[in-house]
Order: structure tokens, then sequence, then C-alpha cells
């Protein structure tokens, strides 16, 4: 289907991938992966497009559609969420705009039995199926459908684009790439912004896309359960694996100590044959033997170990100054956007030496509530920040918090003070964050997510903090980056509070945690792995999914329901499921009924002069349309019923 040859792409004159090669399949499920830097966002760039290689080529078989969704997007639209994502079938409006001018043409012409007359007939017919194979009628519901997916509620629907956060916005433009069903869906980290609800959502959908999915995430297990194929780049090169992430790392760990086994054993047998060839050279018995061993090493194919890519983040908080006891307090504070409540009443404080994790689902107000803290934005009720607090802030979603005309030397300079402004110190800093040689005079604008948050991190360093507020800061780094991060946060002597959805990452991590749901903050003793256990729960997934089920998380189970109630529940559960079953053994019986019509209808349309006579073949042509439209709706009702037959066997 797309077949990427002989790839070559250089930057600042050094080379990124070197004479790469896939090929992509029309169902392919793949995770791409790689440490921050490979080139995962660029080689998706080139495969879009949005880039020329410096060598090779991109092949695209048969006029295959490619859809990109960058880490990053800018949108700034007047059009409501709705319109916005409308926008999306600008193909189906075109095409439907075209069958109305059609239509009316035929309408008002008398020449039926003209070349010209057929040829729009033909056309009509054409663009008819064009239409009904893209769901021209059903839009609307579908557009509705994919938002409600990705977390929209319908009073968002309205709303305009422009006033949602750039997080929400990209939700916008990925259910407008999703809605346009491209044969190649391409994703770098699609779920930084999403909640576990729209995660499972995303899973599903990708699961069962007609087309193929590319994908870059650092989230371990929405690879795992989208994706069958790993392609891993390191230092230029790249490592096919027909295996989901997990299974990738277990091959990638097997094939490296088989290939370092079987290089050490040809080492020995080279050292083995050069030392008899050393001894025996001038003897004259052992003269064939010497010769044997030289053609044999001469023939032999010599077996290299795949290099690894090394590098590694360097991090390291400075000492934190000397706080007061009392590092932030909060009495009633409340945050609303509108009518609608964030958050309220909130009361907390934190000592000195707190390490103190948000968590719950997106939109409780984790984000809004370190945004207050951060001095980010306006709020009802009393905070204080202690004596002597100097704050440090890393933000979610960078937009706004780094100057994107400032290259990434300037951006460290901007900031830099006293023992700082040596630039032999500040390329030193960047160097530890992985900025070397020509990366520094990169502007911040062509920068990735994971550079971005690379050098965030890094204007963190120059300054002592004794307060440090990270929102997800983990979304576009690596796991070494990740691993280096939590080290440094380990070893950090001041008070933390870090938003998160990554157990791995917390973990050990803080003292504390506070859960985010239905406008309240509850605090738990311990880190991540108490508050997981106290839920009787081993993820934040099986955490947030429990969330789902049960939206009103003050509510208690009933656990004194009588045995008369529980067979009344069950019987009940049973009468529905049959019901479900009888609905779809009825749905597939007029399938099957709408299928056969359409069959017919489509054998006397290919009956040589068939379309002689213009009255019946127009009638023929728009019931054709309506029967593809009616079986189009009776696969959607298809589906939703056993969707609902799923969820009651589930319950």
């Amino acid at each position: 289907m797309i077949l990427v040859s002989n790839l070559t792409k250089l930057f600042a004159g050094e080379e990124l991938f070197s004479g790469i090669s896939f090929l992509i399949n029309p169902h392919d499920r793949i995770g791409l992966v790689g440490k921050n830097g490979a080139g995962k966002s660029t080689l998706m760039k080139l495969i879009a497009g949005y880039l020329e290689p410096d060598g090779g080529k991109v092949e695209i078989s048969g006029g295959r559609s490619i859809g990109y969704l960058p880490q990053e997007l800018k949108t700034a639209r007047n059009k409501t969420v709705f319109e916005e994502t409308l926008m999306a079938f600008h193909e189906t409006l075109k095409i439907e705009n075209e069958i109305n001018r059609i239509t009316q043409e035929l309408e008002e012409r008398k020449d039926y039995n003209s070349d010209a007359y057929l040829q729009l007939l033909d056309k009509l017919t054409h663009l008819h199926d064009q239409f009904n194979h893209l769901d021209g009628q059903n839009r609307e519901s579908a557009a509705e459908k994919v938002l409600k997916g990705l977390g929209f509620n319908p009073s968002d629907f309205s709303r305009p684009v422009a006033e949602f956060s750039g997080g929400w916005q990209m939700r916008i433009e990925l259910a407008k790439l999703l809605l346009r069903m491209p044969d190649l869906l391409m994703l770098d980290e699609p779920t930084n912004h999403l909640d576990i609800e729209s995660i499972l959502w995303l899973e599903d959908f990708l699961k069962n896309y007609p087309g193929a999915v590319l994908l870059v995430s650092h989230d371990k297990m929405f690879l795992d359960q989208v994706t069958s194929r790993t392609i891993e780049i390191s230092l230029g090169k790249i490592y096919d694996y027909k295996a989901n992430y997990s299974k990738y790392v277990e091959m990638r760990k097997e094939r490296l100590e088989q290939q370092q086994n079987t290089y050490l054993n040809q080492q020995r047998e080279i050292a083995q044959a050069e030392r008899f060839i050393e001894r025996f050279r001038y003897k004259a018995s052992k003269a064939r033997q010497v010769q044997s061993r030289i053609k044999m090493l001469e023939k032999m194919e010599r077996i290299a170990v795949d290099p690894t890519d090394t590098s590694r983040l360097h991090i390291q908080f400075p000492p934190a100054p000397r706080a007061g006891e009392i590092v932030l307090e909060l009495k009633n504070v409340s945050k609303s956007y509108g009518a609608r409540v964030v958050f309220k009443n909130i009361h907390f404080t934190l000592e000195r030496g707190d390490k103190v994790a948000f968590v719950g689902k997106n939109g409780e107000g984790k984000s809004t509530l370190v945004k207050i803290i951060a001095g980010q934005t306006g709020f009802e009720g009393y905070m204080r920040l202690g004596h002597n607090v100097n704050l440090g802030y890393y933000a979610q979603i960078q937009d706004g918090m780094l100057n994107e005309e400032l290259t990434v030397l300037e951006t460290i300079e901007q900031e830099a003070k006293g023992e700082w402004s040596s630039i032999f110190r500040i390329r030193a800093l960047l160097g530890a964050f992985l900025f070397r040689d020509d990366d520094v005079d990169k502007k911040v604008k062509v920068l990735s997510g994971g550079e971005k948050s690379r050098l965030a991190l890094a204007r963190l360093m120059l300054k002592p903090v004794n307060l440090l507020v990270l929102d997800e800061p983990t979304n576009h780094l690596d796991m070494s980056a990740k691993e280096v991060l939590k080290e440094a946060l380990l070893k950090y002597d001041g008070t933390i509070i870090i938003v998160s959805h990554d157990r791995d990452f917390l973990q050990g991590l803080t003292t504390k945690t506070y859960e985010f749901s239905n406008q309240r903050v509850q605090e738990h003793l311990g880190d991540i792995s108490d508050f997981l256990r106290a839920h009787h729960v081993e993820s934040f997934r099986a955490f947030e999914t429990a969330q789902l089920k049960q939206p009103h998380a003050n509510s208690t189970t009933d656990k004194t329901k009588s045995p008369k109630e529980d067979f009344q529940k069950k019987k009940q559960h049973e009468k529905q499921l049959r019901k479900i079953n009888k609905q779809i053994e009825q749905c597939e019986s007029t399938i099957n009924q709408t299928e056969e019509a359409i069959a017919e209808l489509e054998q006397q349309m290919q009956i040589p002069g068939f379309f002689d006579d213009p009255h019946g073949s127009t009638i023929a042509t728009e019931k054709h349309a309506s029967l593809k439209q009616t079986l189009q709706k009776l696969l959607n009702e298809w589906e939703q019923l056993h969707y609902e037959r799923d969820r009651l066997m589930g319950d």
C-alpha cells in the first residue's frame, strides 16, 4: 500500500535517517517507537508529505489517502465545535452540491435520449455511489458519535472552538481526522490530552478501523491494546517486529542478547584461529592447517552487534531554598467557567517537604488547580503561598509558555542569571538535556513535543525553587527520560505537586494523593500504590474505568439486597438479553433482504439498453441510492445492538 524506500533525512548536515525501508500494508496496526529525538515525528511528516526527504522516496499506491495528526496543532477558529467538525466532510458536501446541481439540470432538460443527457445520468449514478460510500446522509450523527467518544458533551457542540484549550482543540482535530477515514491514519501521541474514557473509546475505534494505523505513543497499555507490529527507530536505522509493544520489548532483548552471544562466540573462534596461525606460521608440518585457517578467516562473514542508543538525560534540580513550615494553604477555593462548576470549596494545606499527586479523570479540575496555584488563572476563595516560597511551574501544554521565535539557546540565555550566565554553563545544561551542537540553534517553533518538554524542564534548573508544580511532565518523554526525571525528583528536597496518569512514574515518588471527583478533592495518605489498593484496583486504567461505571464516586454500593431482589434483577437482565437477541435476529434478516434487493437491482442495471429509458433508469437509480442508504442505517443499528448486547453480557 505505502512503501518507504531507502529514506534518508538530514538535519544540520547530519543524518537523522540513513536508507530506511519498510512497507505499510492496508490493515497494519503499527507502533512507532524510539527515544526522544530519534526521528519518529519526522518520519511521520515525511510519509505525510509535510517534509521532503534528502534521499529515497515514499510511494503511495492507487491514490491512497493519508491523514496525519501531529503532537501540536494551532487552531484558532470562529466556527462552533460542531461546524468545525463537519469540515471533515468537505468532500461529501462537494459531492452533495454536485448531485443537487445535476438533478436540477436533469429536471429542466427535455433531451432525454441525447448522449449529453445520458452522460449526466451516468455521472449522477456515480456521484450517488460515492455519496453513499462516504455515508453522506449520516455525517451529522457520525460527527456527534465521534465527538461524544472523545469526551465532548452535547452542550459543547455549539460553543466556539476558540473557547477551548489547546488540548480540547486537538480533540476536535482528531475527530475530524477520524471522520475523514483516510487509508493510512497517523497519530502522534494521540492520548496525551485524553482521559481514560476517551482513550478506551479510541482504542475500540482504532481496533475496528478499516485502514492502516501508524501510532507514536509512550502509553504502553494503549500500544498493546491497538498495535500488532512495532517499528523501532534507533541511531538512524529501523528494526521491524511483528508484535505489540510488550512483546517487542521481550523480542528486542532476546535479539540483542542472542546477537551479543553470537558475536562473542565468533570473536573467540577468530582469536583461537589467529593464535594458531601466529604460533605455527613458520612450521612446515603445520602449513596446510595454517592456510586452512587463513582462508576460513578471509571467508568468514563478520558478525556486528547493532549499536544501541545510550544517550541519556542528566537532570538534577538545584537545592531547594529554606521555606516556612506551611508551603501552601487553600480555603474555600472554587472555580467555574460560566455555568460549569469545576470544583468548589476546596481546603488543604501543604507542609514543607510534602510530595503530592493529583489524580482523577480529565475535566475534574487537576490542571485548573495547578494553574491557580501557579498564578495562571483566577478563582474564588483564599490561597496563600508560605514564607519564602519560590514556585517552579511546568505546564501540560507549552503553548504560550515558550517564545516560539527564540532559539533553544536564546530561551535559556534569556532566563540565565548569575552563575548560569556563562555560555559554557548554558551549553553544558543544554547538553545534559540532549541539545547538542547545532540543536541549540533550532527555533522553538520547529521542536517536537518531546524537545519542548526537555527545554521546559531545562528552564526549571536555572532558578532554585522550593515548590515544584508539574502538570503531566511525562507526556512527551520516552521511557528512559521518565526514569531519569523520576530519579531527579526523588533526590529533590523541596515540595512537589504532580499531575499524572502514569502509575509507574508516581509509584514511590509521592507521600499523599489528592483525588479529584464530583467537584471535590479528597486527601489520601500514602503513594499511588496505597491509593489504588484502597480502591481495590491495580492500575489507573482500572481505577478510572471503575469511576466510569460508578459516576457518583460518593455513593456506596447497597450490599444488603435480598435474594428475591437479586432474582428479580437477574430475571429482568435475562429478559433484556432475550429482547436484544431477537432484535439482532430481525435486523440481520432485514439486512439480508435489503442486500438481495440491491443485488437484483444492480443486475437489472447491467442489462444492455437499461438506461435507454430515462424515466425508468432515473427511478431505478434513486431506488438504488435509497436502498444503499437503508442498508447503511441497518448496519449501524446492527452494530449498536451488538454493542448493547456486549454491555449487558458484561454486567
